[in-house]
């Protein structure tokens, strides 16, 4: 598992406690594009966590881009998130 991925675990689990989370790294899909050359991922996430009953999908976005914080300026160029409170992962 490379770094950034345990980065970005640690922090969601520290400020979301999700039930279940996946974190794919799909940098390798964006070669050559121009938003990768500065050597920052691109990673998709699903994220299942009780905080997210009754938000909408921009609040439980802004929840997660809040726990990962500063590594959207150090290591993410691109984050896909599918955010599911659990009754909807069922």
């Amino acid at each position: 598992m490379s770094a950034r991925i345990d980065q970005l675990r640690a922090r969601i689990e520290r400020e979301i406690a999700p039930t279940s989370l996946e974190i794919f790294d799909e940098s390798h899909r964006h070669v050559g594009h121009a938003g990768a050359a500065d050597g920052r991922g691109h990673f998709r996430l699903r994220v299942v966590a009780e905080c997210f009953r009754d938000l909408g999908s921009l609040a439980r976005h802004r929840r997660i881009y809040a726990a990962v914080g500063d590594l959207m300026d150090t290591d993410i160029h691109a984050l896909s998130i599918e955010a599911l409170s659990p009754e909807e992962s069922a």
